[in-house]
């Protein structure tokens, strides 16, 4: 099938390989803008060039896709078929409209739940126990058109953000290539969204960072895990501004109050939740510092047990 792919980051690229080894026909790849990274500001190739490069596959990077030059492109290479994945672009009604077999969505959650930016984070965030992707026809909307595939996939207490990205983002390759199949086939079947169990999943930012003691044990637990590697839960510990970058859940409970000490030693670090619950920091990361254990942070950061943080 002749097919356009548009994709900018990671989560994008495993869905574009698995079109390109399935022998389809990928006609071109539109990907955002290259920008600036780092301390130099050298202009970084977003991963879904860095791959269609690799592969002579033609690269186009609009700023723009109302200005109607994206759609001349778009007629240019007459494409069967739009492949989108974490492009971070909503296509014009122009475009969607313009190949002969529709556009079509990997996204990163059971949709209707979680529509938006960040539904990987949001589902950690929220203590979702399942995720999975969604094969979705685009529509106007955000992520609201009809669905044509899902598959599932049980999120483990222990699995941040970034892992369960990467698990996603195979699954969403895999589902994709089975989708487009039946496409061509005609056997596809669309099956309208429920809007009544929608939810939002918008983007990330600092602001949910900071670190409630007051909280569930659980609900910093996943906090920790929704928020790696960015922009990452954080906490005062003895006055030191921390990333708090892994943690567990232990066993037993406490009567102490949220926010108290109850071990800082070369065994690890534990603090008393808002339950009565227990969190367990397992690595984290000072201002201006490398990660590092909680044991070696606490090396040269001694704190009683007893201590209690504040928020």
């Amino acid at each position: 099938m002749r097919i356009v792919f548009m994709g900018t980051p990671d989560f994008a690229v495993p869905s574009l390989r698995a079109l390109v080894e399935a022998g389809h026909e990928v006609c071109g790849v539109f990907s955002q803008p290259d920008k600036p990274k780092n301390r130099g500001m050298k202009l970084q190739e977003t991963p879904v060039k860095q791959y269609a490069l690799s592969k002579g596959l033609p690269v186009f990077q609009p700023s723009k896709l109302r200005d109607g030059e994206a759609l001349r492109i778009l007629r240019e290479l007459a494409p069967e078929l739009i492949v989108v994945a974490a492009y971070g672009k909503l296509l014009p009604v122009d475009i969607l409209e313009l190949p002969r077999l529709g556009c079509v969505n990997v996204h990163s959650s059971l949709l209707p739940k979680y529509r938006g930016a960040a539904p990987i984070n949001w589902a950690i965030l929220n203590g979702e126990d399942e995720t999975g992707v969604t094969i979705m026809y685009m529509a106007e909307g955000m992520d609201t058109g009809d669905i044509l595939a899902q598959r599932s996939t049980s999120i483990p207490m222990d699995e941040n953000a970034a892992q369960l990205f990467e698990r996603l983002a195979q699954l969403g390759a895999e589902l994709l290539v089975e989708t487009v199949e039946q496409i061509g086939a005609g056997t596809a079947r669309a099956v309208p969204q429920d809007d009544g169990q929608s939810c939002h999943a918008p983007m990330l930012s600092r602001e949910l960072s900071p670190i409630r003691w007051e909280k569930t044990a659980r609900q910093v637990h996943d906090q920790v895990r929704g928020l790696f590697p960015w922009p990452a839960a954080t906490a005062m510990l003895d006055g030191v501004r921390c990333k708090i970058l892994r943690t567990a859940l232990p066993e037993g409970d406490t009567d102490q109050a949220a926010g108290t000490v109850l071990q800082a030693d070369k065994r690890g670090l534990r603090v008393a939740c808002g339950d009565g619950g227990v969190l367990e920091v397992l690595e984290l990361q000072p201002d201006g510092k490398k990660a590092m254990t909680a044991a070696a942070f606490l090396m040269g950061h001694p704190i009683p047990a007893g201590t209690v943080f504040s928020d």
